[in-house]
């Protein structure tokens, strides 16, 4: 299985979209700034994953949510997990 997966950085001020077979693995890399794009953002949370067959798969849904129409869709899906917590 691949996973598309979003993380907020704990300040609250970014979002990262990535694509991962093993998404704890790839939070843990994120949070230890092993990922150079999101290093000065951190520490991050996972607050949304979605599961996918293939790996194609997976990153064609990744490609949508960084569109500005995917964005504003991930918007609607993640604000009230957002607001909920903290």
């Amino acid at each position: 299985m691949h996973h598309v997966y979003v993380l907020l950085s704990k300040a609250k001020t970014k979002t990262y979209t990535g694509v991962a077979e093993d998404v704890g693995k790839r939070l843990t890399e994120h949070n230890a700034g092993k990922v150079k794009s999101s290093r000065p953002y951190r520490p991050y949370k996972l607050i949304y994953t979605e599961s996918f067959e293939t790996l194609s798969e997976a990153r064609q849904k990744e490609k949508f949510y960084k569109s500005t129409t995917g964005r504003r869709k991930l918007c609607k899906i993640i604000s009230p997990i957002v607001n909920l917590e903290d």
